[in-house]
């Protein structure tokens, strides 16, 4: 089964990351995401720009069309600044990755299964769901011969 984690801070850990040098920072996740590669449950995994710094916009389905504008985000807490996804055999093996993950007080990690085609199994003859499935053995030929090159 596949997870993903979702990284989320609170102003609490924003505070807290001013005073920690950004190489134990780099370092200690460094070491973590070595660890799961290490592993081999890390699947894929990245950090999301800051949306002070950074361009970013928020499209509200409310509206037809929708529309696109440059937040607002909601609070901190609500902000997704990163995700892993892990290959785990269980939902307890999942709690033990995300445990380990070094994140500080007033973050928080959520942790959620990834669907997959045993969920969608009531729709096996639709032809999305048969088209996705060709698109995934298409992405894996790919990968496999990109990584034979």
């Amino acid at each position: 089964m596949q997870y993903m984690f979702i990284m989320r801070s609170t102003n609490e850990a924003k505070e807290a990351f001013k005073n920690t040098p950004t190489e134990e920072v780099i370092n200690q996740m460094g070491a973590y995401n070595e660890s799961m590669i290490n592993a081999g449950v890390l699947l894929a995994g990245e950090g999301l720009a800051d949306v002070t710094r950074d361009s970013g916009f928020v499209v509200d389905f409310a509206e037809d069309p929708p529309l696109v504008t440059d937040g607002p985000y909601g609070e901190t807490h609500e902000l997704f600044n990163g995700f892993w996804i892990i290959q785990a055999a269980s939902e307890d093996e999942a709690a033990e990755w995300a445990i380990r993950c070094p994140l500080g007080p007033g973050s928080k990690l959520e942790v959620r299964r990834v669907t997959d085609a045993g969920d969608f199994a009531d729709f096996a003859d639709n032809e999305y769901i048969q088209k996705e499935e060709g698109w995934r053995e298409a992405e894996a030929r790919a990968k496999l011969r990109a990584d034979n090159s």
